[in-house]
């Protein structure tokens, strides 16, 4: 089984349109992203500050626990687990 990714319109050009996609053998989240960059070249670096930490109009959520939350990037990625990549919307 694996861990279900959901990417946001955003981020859709990285996974060629899908606004889905697996991920087998993920431990963590970080490992999660890593092997999501494997597949998916640049996605990593739009969810990811180059200090290697969440950027902060990025919401990640495993399962329905947002990360910033629960574990940060060591947050345990079970399979069957849903992690959502959601923007922060801002304006007024």
């Amino acid at each position: 089984m694996a861990v279900t990714v959901r990417v946001p319109t955003i981020l859709r050009t990285y996974t060629g349109g899908a606004s889905e996609v697996s991920v087998d053998g993920a431990a963590t989240l970080v490992e999660l992203l890593d092997k999501l960059e494997a597949n998916h070249p640049g996605i990593r670096t739009r969810v990811l500050d180059d200090d290697g930490k969440l950027r902060r109009f990025v919401n990640l959520y495993v399962g329905d626990e947002d990360v910033r939350f629960a574990g940060g990037l060591a947050t345990p990625t079970p399979d069957g687990v849903t992690v959502s990549i959601i923007p922060a919307v801002a304006g007024g």
